[in-house]
């Protein structure tokens, strides 16, 4: 792969773009050799070997701009211009057909394998051998090395790809305004993740999807609906997947056919090339840096997954295509950030227990089991390898043990956890039902008393005088434990708790409105949220305050569509 260099040059016109074009997956990976040559390639099918399959996306009819990322687009050094330039905009709602040299018309699709809380599937494809199952709608369309950094855009919703499993390849608008909002808010909550470049509707296409009835109490869709057609592009280093690790050691393992192994091999070191080449010497044998590939991971992974639960977000469906191998956050479907605090707190209908909110660490290590198993192959002839592979998949639980002890510490204010404290905390938030983020930022005022963190308690508990009385003498037991002396210790360790603990977090009940009114060509609350929720740390006016940093009204509990939903389409 090229060397990487730094370029500084504002981008304000495609042609731009065009020069910073580096294609290094399709460059250096190989193609599924039944790929068709031109691209046309969307019928659902088994791919049985490559890397990835080639295939152009279908344009969005009459596209119209909704939104850009402004923040993100500055750190790319992209005008914000760009964003509703005519060819920028007809890239990034699907059509390829006009690029300037050395972009290419032909984008990418990839296969990856499914296992589900470290159970592996193969009947979810159509053929049931697992070969039809991958980016069904995603299509990687560039690769960009910009200031010194790799990227790659992949449209959400760029039509059918040969894994789409019947389905018409596009996504909603409603799904994309929830994805492009969310990523971004994410990012600003220091949580690593894909990132979002625009979001274009288009003014003329619906499809048809299954949904709940207004007010509905329904674990499951009840309606046909028809929606806008939209593409977001979501951006990350790469989009390689534990899943799709999984596919290839799956293959290598079966020796399914003859370059299995070779293919297994070729997609780790791109792995590494392309997300761990800072921290893996390219000089080393593939045994030991497959050792420092899992050593890495379990470190990035675990470090995710206590900042989810620092900020109060739950993956939802945390299967292991829907983990990034790179260790941040991708695939925004079925998530949610917790509003009553509940361990077992989960979005998604599908999703059960083993997705919920503080089973999210339990889900993290079933990931981290598949991509170990992955790795295994490569190792086959070295004994003392793979027994100290199995030695860090061993460690994985103790790592994940040590992040969240020291993460609930920094939400806590404290140097180092304490486990008297922390348990009458969970026992008393469980009991009291109150509001995870409120609770935590008033208590990031470090007060004299209860009496701002009642704000946070839902129902009757503010009057609960049993209840209050557990609260006060717990909050004493806190305040002996960080030895706030003076007004400017006070003031320190307020200060340090904020920047940990959120005041605004994505809440659905903020979303559901946001795409209700952008249904209807309205996209004003779409552009609040996204300043509102790219600054969550911030002190926003008062009427930003009563508008968003309040508890959940009692109306939404238990609503379909608000309180929990189906995977997001």
């Amino acid at each position: 792969m090229q060397e990487i260099k730094q370029t500084c040059k504002i981008i304000n016109k495609l042609d731009d773009l065009a020069l910073l074009a580096d294609y290094s997956l399709m460059d250096t990976l190989t193609p599924d050799p039944d790929a068709k040559a031109n691209g046309i390639d969307h019928l659902p099918r088994e791919v049985f070997s490559g890397h990835y399959v080639p295939v152009i996306p279908t344009p969005l009819e009459a596209p119209l701009y909704i939104t850009h990322s402004k923040n993100f687009f500055a750190e790319l050094g992209f005008s914000d211009a760009l964003a509703t330039s005519e060819d920028f905009v007809r890239l990034f709602s699907g059509d390829t057909s006009q690029l300037p040299e050395p972009l290419q018309k032909i984008g990418w699709a990839t296969g990856y394998a499914l296992s589900i809380y470290g159970t592996e599937y193969y009947e979810q494809c159509p053929f049931k051998t697992g070969n039809g199952y991958g980016d069904g709608r995603a299509i990687s369309i560039l690769e960009a090395v910009i200031n010194g950094k790799r990227w790659e855009m992949q449209l959400k919703g760029g039509g059918r790809t040969p894994y789409c499993r019947g389905a018409d390849g596009r996504a909603v608008l409603r799904s994309s305004i929830r994805e492009f909002l969310a990523q971004e808010h994410m990012n600003a909550l220091g949580v690593p993740t894909s990132r979002s470049l625009s979001l274009y509707v288009s003014k003329t296409q619906k499809v048809r999807r299954p949904w709940f009835l207004n007010d509905s109490h329904s674990r499951d869709p009840e309606v046909m609906i028809e929606e806008a057609v939209a593409i977001t592009t979501r951006v990350a280093p790469s989009f390689l997947r534990v899943g799709q690790l999984e596919l290839f050691g799956r293959r290598a393992r079966k020796n399914e056919h003859p370059k299995a192994m070779q293919e297994l091999e070729m997609i780790v070191l791109h792995l590494i090339e392309r997300q761990y080449s800072d921290v893996i010497d390219t000089n080393l044998t593939i045994d030991k840096k497959v050792l420092l590939l899992a050593r890495e991971f379990c470190n990035r992974l675990t470090s995710l997954v206590a900042d989810w639960i620092r900020v109060g977000y739950t993956q939802g469906n945390f299967n292991s295509d829907n983990c990034a191998a790179g260790g941040f956050t991708l695939d925004y479907g079925p998530f949610g950030f917790i509003d009553m605090f509940s361990p077992k707190y989960q979005p998604w209908t599908g999703g059960g227990a083993h997705f919920s909110f503080l089973n999210q660490p339990q889900a993290a290590q079933r990931n981290f089991y598949m991509f170990c198993i992955a790795l295994k192959p490569l190792l086959k002839s070295h004994e003392s390898e793979l027994r100290e592979l199995k030695m860090i998949e061993d460690e994985f639980s103790n790592v994940m043990q040590g992040k969240m002890e020291q993460m609930w510490a920094s939400k806590l204010g404290l140097q180092t956890f304490n486990v008297t404290i922390f348990d009458e905390l969970m026992k008393l938030m469980i009991e009291t039902s109150l509001d995870y983020t409120i609770f935590f930022r008033e208590l990031s005022s470090v007060p004299d008393d209860i009496s701002t963190l009642t704000k946070s308690f839902y129902g009757d508990y503010i009057d609960n005088e049993s209840i209050l009385e557990s609260w006060s003498e717990w909050l004493q037991m806190w305040k002996s434990l960080i030895n706030v002396t003076t007004k400017e210790s006070r003031q320190m360790l307020s200060y340090d708790m904020k920047q940990i603990n959120p005041k605004y977090t994505l809440r659905e009940w903020f979303l559901v409105p946001a795409y209700k009114e952008a249904q209807s060509g309205d996209f004003t609350l779409i552009k609040e949220l996204q300043e509102i929720m790219s600054d969550p740390y911030a002190e926003h006016s008062s009427e930003i305050e009563e508008k968003y940093y309040r508890k959940k009204p009692t109306k939404f509990f238990d609503i379909a569509g608000i309180s929990h939903i189906s995977c997001s389409s």
